[in-house]
């Protein structure tokens, strides 16, 4: 059982930045594929952005290509997501998710096993 704990939303202006970050528990972090998903008010639940497991490879939204960036810290059980130029169109409950061991990057939702809490994030416009 993997657990994921995300911290670091909170309220930003426009043009602003935040870093999210998520902490997972157990000790196959290292070989477990990482994403982050939001969700908007009234909106489903939307890939942003996911990272293999050696955090070579990262994948991203159309959406936030450019001012978003995944990594990880192998080391640290952590993986982050970097926000820049946020927009008010950013602002959504973003969620911290883990595949399977040994499993590859995906940015399809229903791949995810584990879950976080989510954080909130909010855009001032």
């Amino acid at each position: 059982q993997v657990q994921l704990v995300e911290s670091g939303g909170g309220l930003v202006q426009a043009g602003g930045s935040l870093r999210l970050s998520c902490a997972a528990s157990g000790r196959t972090f290292s070989i477990t594929p990482m994403g982050w998903f939001r969700q908007a008010p009234g909106k489903e639940r939307a890939f942003v952005a996911a990272i293999s497991r050696s955090g070579l490879s990262t994948y991203y939204a159309d959406s936030v290509k450019g001012r978003f960036t995944i990594s990880r810290d192998n080391t640290k059980n952590t993986v982050y997501l970097q926000m820049n130029s946020l927009r008010p169109e950013d602002a959504a409950v973003y969620y911290c998710a883990a595949r399977t061991a040994l499993t590859t990057a995906s940015t399809e939702l229903r791949e995810y096993d584990y879950w976080g809490q989510g954080t909130q994030v909010t855009v001032s416009s």
